[in-house]
């Protein structure tokens, strides 16, 4: 399998990213297309010892800063990394593309080179969040600030999928983000998504309440991009508080840390639970093939499950049930 990769997208660019790849490459046998300046590469390679058997590179001088409009990726910067590289996998020179670089040319290049499923009203960013047994999926992340109420069911169609053939979730539960639990809660947004997802080809459990999310309320939890980003955005900032007040806790005095050695393993194992990078990153669903936003501030760690992420995502056929089961809710809809 070959994953084309942004080498120059992220906070950690391109040393994590190249470090990343050769891990991919070392763990899951993948093939990698780099997109990058290839003097750069080469110079990192040999100062950071980074193997680049099984990775290819494209020679692309350019990338597209964070702070440009994301519509530029296919105007005035439709020569840098990330253009490049998903043209490349529209032209079908691999499998999967993977980048860690800005959110909204990831979306906007995908949408507009590799396109949309056919009647996919949007494309939708998900990602997994951790919760008390496990974790579930929140989408859309941020793609879609404002949304109708037949993308979010369809959002919940793709997200349901991918948690069942992905993370193995059977007959994951779907639900609306709502203010409250009734049927009369919300706006019509969420009322008119509630009755499309109620026929849709989902195990569909109604309206979830934002509180009861971190307690697996639900597999998929259904929400527009802004409502989305700001649960997640939430809930990573309170892991982070959360974290910093327990190790304050256990370095407070001789006992405390001493207490500390008798929970460690069950700490280690709940920080682990919440490390993003244990999730590689969000894939982009309802793009018709396989591309994967990996978190800005990537790792090594984090890098290599996003294209390990992007490998499953290929391998598993969950586009061309998304196809099909497109069908099946125009069906039900019809």
């Amino acid at each position: 399998m070959r994953i084309i990769v942004d080498v120059f997208g992220g906070d950690k660019a391109p040393v994590e990213i190249l470090k990343g790849c050769a891990l991919a490459v070392s763990e899951y046998g993948v093939d990698i297309l780099a997109c990058g300046n290839e003097k750069v590469i080469h110079e990192v390679s040999r100062s950071e010892h980074i193997s680049l058997n099984h990775i290819d590179i494209t020679n692309v001088e350019r990338v597209i800063p964070v702070e440009v409009d994301s519509t530029e990726v296919v105007k005035s910067y439709d020569d840098c990394t990330m253009a490049v590289g998903l043209r490349m996998l529209a032209n079908g020179e691999g499998d999967a593309f993977v980048s860690a670089g800005s959110t909204g040319a990831v979306v906007v290049g995908a949408s507009l080179y590799v396109k949309r499923i056919k009647g996919i009203k949007r494309a939708a960013l998900a990602t997994a969040v951790p919760c008390q047994d496990g974790c579930y999926m929140l989408v859309d992340i941020g793609a879609n600030k404002e949304c109708r109420p037949e993308m979010l069911a369809q959002f919940g169609l793709m997200g349901s999928l991918y948690m069942e053939n992905i993370l193995g979730v059977g007959h994951p539960r779907v639900g609306t983000v709502n203010i409250g639990a009734e049927d009369s809660k919300g706006l019509e947004l969420q009322k008119e998504a509630n009755v499309l997802l109620s026929h849709a080809p989902v195990n569909f459990i109604g309206n979830v309440e934002p509180r009861y999310l971190p307690f697996g309320c639900c597999d998929v939890a259904v929400c527009d991009g802004f409502t989305g980003n700001v649960i997640l955005k939430l809930t990573e900032g309170l892991g982070k508080w959360f974290a910093g007040e327990l190790k304050g806790i256990f370095m407070e005095g001789t006992k405390s840390k001493i207490g500390y050695l008798c929970v460690k393993d069950g700490v280690n194992g709940f920080r682990q639970k919440m490390d993003y990078k244990e999730y590689g990153g969000a894939p982009l669903m309802g793009i018709t093939k396989p591309v994967i936003k990996a978190h800005g501030s990537s790792d090594a760690r984090a890098f290599k499950n996003a294209i390990r992420q992007a490998k499953e995502y290929t391998e598993r056929g969950v586009i061309r049930q998304i196809e099909n089961s497109l069908a099946m809710l125009k069906t039900k809809e019809g």
